[in-house]
């Protein structure tokens, strides 16, 4: 499918509305010679439309966001009456007020003026005869042009989106789509204001998320400042909201974007039977994902975690990875014993699970206590939980991930795995982890090709497996029998076959071990 990305191009945001300043720039108003009397500090508010009205009671006519043309005609000779009007346009919220001299006035009126300064009403006067059909005409049709502009854009949007969903598109290229047409920082969050994804430039993503706390206190408060929100959910419940961070454009076409994007999102949910928690679990895996790899440094991914609702200030990471667990038990854990942290599943049965514990906390004796527990209460038996030493900079979080995933991949599919303790770790991996770590190394595969050379075939299979049943065992003869089921004489014959095979002698201590750690590199690199 190709990418609307590629095939629109760069995507401009809607220009924002025209505003009182703007309308008083244009070539036709200027011929009038308009002058600021009053409320020259409100020049930016925006003009919805343009209204020319005589009635001493035009507020009553209006809804907001007009600006008012107007001669005076009826209000000449009388002060209240002035000053009643310029109230009523202010309780009516209208842009501003323009005033023709002329007859009825040929100079500025003070009182007008005086009133508008106090309401705060911008108050023009135009000194040169003036059309004022011709200004109408020419606002209304750049109004009209704009809304029409924005009502486009919308629909262009809601047509990508909706085509992006049927493609099956997952919801970060929906976001990215979205993050495109507006141009700004999109970011979507659940109810507890907790950021779940985000799109759009990586280093404005990361400003916002930077002041995320702020953000988020303020995130029931109303818009300004290109800060666009749109609710997320259906039938009754809310679970989230999407907001544009920083949009430049017009508030209006804003709304209609976000309000487009809030809809394509929950179609993605619906149609693709996930929810807002499932997002939450891609939100963690996105992360934790990063900083195991260690592509993006950890200072750049710590407003991100800071966001998704981990506590970062003046705390102990405890980096564990569990293996055989399962990822929906883990984070049910994690509630139940009231322990912060973050849960994603990795890849080949491994979850990912990082603590933010306070500093008085005993960060040992906590992640036992939770590894236990999720032994006996979870029934996860065959949990295995690795661990890498307690961590107070963020920036050594990564290095102790991949120091948990180390632990536990050097213990998966062990037959020691069940005398291990609760907590395994580094020191409790002993040589199989050393090998772990240099399984990749040329060398190390070379010596293990050569040492079990003899064995390295189908027809050896249930050789080789009784050989690293004995090693296992510490070359425990009655144990290894037992264990393959057969007697001791026929297990002397095996043992005779592969020392013949290897052409060592398995008493010898020396030539064991050496076997011993060839094949630990074997399995580790099968593994």
């Amino acid at each position: 499918m190709t990418s609307t990305l590629e095939t629109w191009g760069p995507v401009e945001p809607l220009e924002p509305a025209l505003s009182v300043r703007q309308v008083l720039s244009l070539e036709r108003v200027l011929a009038g010679d308009p002058e600021v009397v009053a409320g020259a500090d409100r020049l930016d508010r925006p003009v919805r439309w343009v209204h020319v009205a005589e009635a001493p009671d035009v507020g009553v006519m209006l809804s907001g966001g007009e600006m008012v043309l107007t001669t005076g005609v009826l209000l000449a000779g009388d002060e209240g009456a002035q000053v009643e009007y310029i109230q009523s346009l202010h309780r009516a919220e209208a842009a501003a007020v323009v005033l023709g001299l002329g007859r009825a006035f040929p100079a500025p009126p003070d009182v007008m003026r005086r009133a508008a300064e106090r309401c705060g009403l911008p108050m023009v006067v135009l000194h040169r005869p003036f059309p004022f059909a011709e200004l109408t005409e020419e606002v209304q049709s750049r109004l009209v042009r704009r809304k029409f502009a924005a009502v486009s854009l919308s629909e262009s949007v809601r047509t990508a989106l909706t085509g992006l969903i049927t493609a099956g598109a997952p919801l970060q290229r929906l976001l990215d789509e979205i993050a495109h047409h507006t141009g700004c920082p999109v970011v979507v969050t659940n109810l507890a204001h907790r950021v779940l994804a985000t799109a759009g430039e990586r280093s404005a993503v990361d400003d916002v998320l930077r002041d995320w706390e702020r953000i988020a206190r303020q995130a029931g408060g109303s818009e300004g400042d290109g800060w666009i929100r749109a609710e997320l959910g259906g039938r009754g419940e809310r679970w989230g909201q999407i907001m544009l961070c920083g949009y430049r454009g017009d508030t209006a076409g804003g709304r209609l974007l976000a309000d487009r994007a809030a809809e394509a999102l929950v179609l993605h949910r619906m149609l693709g039977g996930t929810s807002a928690h499932t997002w939450e679990e891609q939100s963690a895996q996105s992360l934790l994902t990063d900083l195991v790899s260690g592509v993006v440094p950890a200072r750049q991914l710590l407003p991100r975690a800071r966001a998704a609702g981990l506590p970062v200030n003046r705390r102990t990471f405890v980096p564990l990875v569990v293996r055989d667990g399962d990822p929906a038990h883990l984070e049910r854990m994690l509630r139940l014993l009231g322990l912060p942290g973050l849960v994603a599943e990795l890849a080949d049965g491994a979850t990912a699970v990082l603590l933010s514990l306070a500093r008085d906390q005993d960060a040992e004796a906590l992640a036992a206590h939770f590894a236990v527990r999720l032994r006996t209460e979870s029934g996860e038996t065959r949990a295995v939980v690795a661990s890498a030493g307690p961590r107070i900079v963020w920036d050594d979080v990564p290095a102790g991930l991949r120091e948990a995933q180390h632990v536990a991949d050097a213990v998966a599919d062990s037959s020691a795995a069940l005398d291990l303790p609760a907590v395994v770790r580094l020191k409790d991996v002993h040589l199989r982890g050393l090998i772990r770590l240099l399984r990749d190394d040329p060398h190390v595969q070379s010596f293990a090709e050569r040492e079990l050379d003899g064995l390295l075939c189908a027809a050896a299979d249930d050789l080789l497996a009784v050989l690293r049943t004995y090693l296992a065992t510490g070359r425990n003869k009655s144990r290894t029998a037992q264990l393959h089921h057969v007697s001791r004489p026929a297990l002397y014959r095996r043992l005779e076959a592969i020392e013949g095979r290897l052409g060592v002698d398995l008493d010898d201590f020396e030539q064991a071990a050496s076997v011993h750690i060839a094949l630990l590199a074997h399995d580790a690199q099968q593994g």
